[in-house]
């Protein structure tokens, strides 16, 4: 393996709105930057199911493969690794309850552009996730099918009416 592939993190991500225009942005336990919720491809494993994998151990979600959409593969300085790039394969997610926040996580809080803008966020977030976020439609029904989501532990409605 050469030193420059060495230096690349292949990871899948999740780009999660609420369908209201708010992004969800995690911060790992023990890190500065805000991002997206999502973890490294383990070998063998397709981006989609290490999404599915990282998503129920970082967050709580339980997702199966038809729940997400594939948005494309973004590259950025990794956020937590410096002299790494991180090559993301990008998922969209709607979802309507807050996330679990198990140790892994430190924070999650729900953002819209403005207010991530005033957070400190990871390469990946700043310059391809929000304007990702940009083009998406709010008015599409949610690809997470409701029953499925955040067990009936971890779910909480949110305030506003559906």
């Amino acid at each position: 393996m050469s030193n420059q592939a060495a230096r690349i993190i292949r990871i899948a991500a999740a780009l999660i709105d609420d369908g209201a225009g708010r992004l969800l942005l995690v911060r790992k336990a023990g890190t500065a930057w805000f991002m997206q919720a999502g973890g490294k491809i383990e070998e063998g494993e397709s981006p989609v199911s290490a999404l599915c994998r990282e998503l129920g151990e970082e967050i709580g979600l339980m997702l199966a493969e038809g729940d997400v959409r594939h948005l494309g593969c973004y590259s950025a300085p990794a956020a937590n690794e410096p002299g790494h790039t991180v090559e993301a394969e990008i998922f969209h997610v709607r979802v309507r309850h807050d996330p679990a926040t198990p140790s892994e996580i430190e924070e999650a809080v729900w953002v819209d552009e403005v207010a991530a803008a005033a957070l400190p966020l990871a390469p990946l977030t700043r310059d391809h996730i929000l304007p990702l976020s940009r083009t998406l439609s709010f008015s599409r029904p949610p690809f997470l099918v409701p029953e499925r989501g955040w067990p009936k532990s971890y779910a909480k409605p949110r305030d506003r009416p559906d």
